[in-house]
């Protein structure tokens, strides 16, 4: 298991914005996921996500403006990027209790075993992380807690669609 600090997150350590910011667990998920610069990242979420400065983004805030990126996508810098929103199976066990099939909430850990490629957000009580290949890239100070349950999970890649020109003649 590779952890990753933040520090790794494009712009940030030059960024004026990120050194007067607090709470921005989602806005670095996003930067690292995408690939893209922290002021890139934090202009969509303010945007897009409805974010405040210095107050985190609301779950129920990130999961519908997912659910909106995965038919609409999402554009962070000059980017464009396909979002998938992955359902409850996903990110759910499945256990055999007293003859019983139930579902559990995944742990970061089996999250991260059943998705060793591609780049995903990942959202658990009170904080969003990013995976990039299998690799775990959270804040400075966060330690990895294996144990943490998943409340949500988007993976996100570019949208290399061509986009059709239209002409009027």
């Amino acid at each position: 298991m590779v952890n990753l600090n933040s520090s790794s997150i494009k712009g940030i350590s030059s960024s004026k914005i990120a050194k007067k910011e607090n709470n921005d667990c989602f806005v670095r998920a996003l930067a690292a996921a995408t690939d893209q610069d922290y002021d890139a990242a934090h202009e969509v979420v303010k945007k897009v996500f409805n974010r405040k400065a210095k107050k985190g983004t609301k779950n129920a805030e990130i999961v519908a403006k997912m659910l909106k990126a995965e038919k609409d996508g999402l554009r962070v810098g000059k980017t464009d990027y396909r979002v998938n929103v992955l359902g409850k199976y996903r990110i759910t066990n499945t256990y055999k209790l007293y003859g019983e099939y139930i579902q559990r909430k995944k742990t970061v850990k089996s999250f991260i075993q059943d998705n060793p490629k591609g780049n995903y957000i990942v959202t658990v009580s009170k904080h969003a992380f990013a995976l990039k290949d299998g690799k775990l890239i959270d804040n400075k100070g966060e330690e990895f807690r294996p144990t943490r349950k998943v409340d949500g999970a988007y993976k996100v890649s570019r949208d290399n669609k061509v986009k059709q020109l239209k002409f009027n003649f």
